[in-house]
């Protein structure tokens, strides 16, 4: 989710909550401790350059069981942190403490945002030699499919 989305969503809610990939959600007196821009240059596997640009969001739970953080403080914290986001629609990471920090991509659901869990994956697969993976087919699928195109004498078994 872009900032944009973000900022939309929000400004049509009375009250902010986030979801986690397990279903939990996180307590409703979160506070939003950063908000900045992370630019990610690195070199993958195959030796090719990259460079990833997002706004990243840091949740954190304190002991203030009393707070809470509603849409018009997190929009006015958002149109604060233009200063270091430089006005660019970047997409948006979620920082938040589990077991450790936990990075995760944002989506919404109904009136709550949803952390969505990411991945790591190879960028150089073909340089890698890694395999794609081959679609699975259901055996009953391929047999229904013999069936309709062969026939007893029609030469193609």
């Amino acid at each position: 989710m872009k900032i944009s989305e973000f900022k939309s969503h929000l400004a049509t809610l009375n009250s902010v909550g986030f979801k986690l990939p397990n279903g939990g959600c996180v307590p409703l007196h979160f506070h939003i401790t950063e908000v900045g821009r992370t630019t990610k240059h690195f070199i993958d596997c195959g030796g090719d350059v990259h460079e990833e640009k997002s706004a990243n969001l840091q949740i954190w739970v304190a002991d203030d069981t009393d707070h809470r953080l509603t849409p018009r403080n997190l929009l006015n914290i958002l149109d604060q942190s233009r200063k270091v986001l430089n006005e660019e629609d970047l997409e948006i990471e979620v920082e938040y403490q589990t077991e450790t920090i936990g990075k995760y991509g944002l989506s919404i659901d109904d009136d709550a945002f949803v952390l969505l869990a990411k991945e790591t994956d190879c960028l150089a697969k073909i340089k890698c030699n890694i395999p794609q993976a081959k679609p699975k087919i259901k055996l009953s699928e391929l047999t229904l499919a013999t069936q309709s195109t062969c026939t007893p004498g029609g030469g193609c078994c």
